[in-house]
């Protein structure tokens, strides 16, 4: 089973002996979820009215921060309560930027940055289709935005000014979960990919990398003899903790908590430090081709 490694760090940005980078980096990896428990992130005093779930759009999970273009999407607020959405938002960005320098040192000139996620709505009970409901376990795959092989690493923060824990779950590890699978799972359509990119359906080539992971994503949801059968572990992960996973590799579900932020990074497999551990490595060893 899948389960969590402590860092007792509490820098952003922390100083580390020749030998912590390679073992932490090896961990996560191998499906493993560096927990550290005394790394906050930090809400001004100025900022705390921002805790509240009125910020949210109701059309959306959660709002989002482009680090790239400084914009705030998906939120209610408007004038200097969505820009002081956008500064927390763009801190956090920053801190985890650095922090994923500082414990992979390896990455740093292939990581890319993505979105920022502020999650305001309590998890439990939020309505949704089965295909985006987070609390089913699943590997992440999105359908509109290709990934062309490139890992998903995301950085969270239990930010809950009351206390309360994220409550996770784990699920077994991908070499067992994606046999299961793929014998369900028929090859795309010849030209799909590029009807797809042409008709505005996904920003850029869905390969068959892709169409395999987003269907893992989507079988494992729809599965209900799966989600309640499979072997799980259930994690607490408290206020005021930062954990960090690939969450292309590891099948991981909320099933409930309130005020979490949350950063994503892309990284091509030849930056990793074992490429092999991949998801992209393990489905093509288990098709016997390229996918990319």
């Amino acid at each position: 089973m899948l389960f969590l490694i402590t860092l007792g760090i509490s820098s952003w940005n922390p100083n580390l002996d020749s030998t912590q980078p390679k073992e932490y980096t090896h961990a996560l990896e191998s499906g493993r979820v560096p927990f550290l428990p005394h790394l906050s992130f930090e809400i001004a005093e100025d900022e705390r009215y921002l805790l509240s779930p009125k910020w949210s759009d109701p059309k959306a999970k959660n709002i989002s921060y482009d680090p790239q273009t400084e914009l705030v999407k998906h939120t209610s607020a408007t004038g200097a309560d969505k820009e002081a959405i956008g500064r927390m938002m763009a801190r956090y960005a920053d801190y985890a930027h650095k922090l994923v320098e500082s414990l992979f040192p390896a990455y740093r000139r292939g990581i890319r940055i993505g979105r920022t996620s502020y999650r305001p709505a309590e998890a439990d009970g939020r309505s949704s289709s089965v295909r985006k409901d987070d609390r089913l376990l699943h590997v992440d795959a999105f359908a509109a935005s290709p990934v062309q092989g490139e890992r998903i690493l995301r950085i969270f923060s239990n930010i809950n000014p009351d206390g309360k824990p994220r409550e996770w779950t784990l699920g077994e590890p991908f070499d067992l979960l994606a046999p299961q699978f793929l014998p369900k799972i028929q090859r795309p359509i010849p030209g799909s990919s590029w009807l797809l990119k042409t008709l505005g359906i996904t920003k850029g080539k869905r390969t068959e990398y892709d169409h395999y992971m987003l269907q893992l994503h989507d079988q494992e949801k729809l599965d209900s003899n799966f989600q309640q059968t499979c072997p799980k572990r259930f994690v607490s992960l408290p206020a005021g903790s930062t954990w960090i996973v690939y969450t292309d590799l590891v099948p991981h579900a909320v099933k409930s908590g309130q005020f979490c932020l949350e950063q994503t990074f892309y990284l091509p497999v030849e930056s990793m430090q074992e490429p092999d551990l991949s998801p992209l490595r393990k489905l093509e060893g288990l098709l016997g081709r390229k996918l990319v």
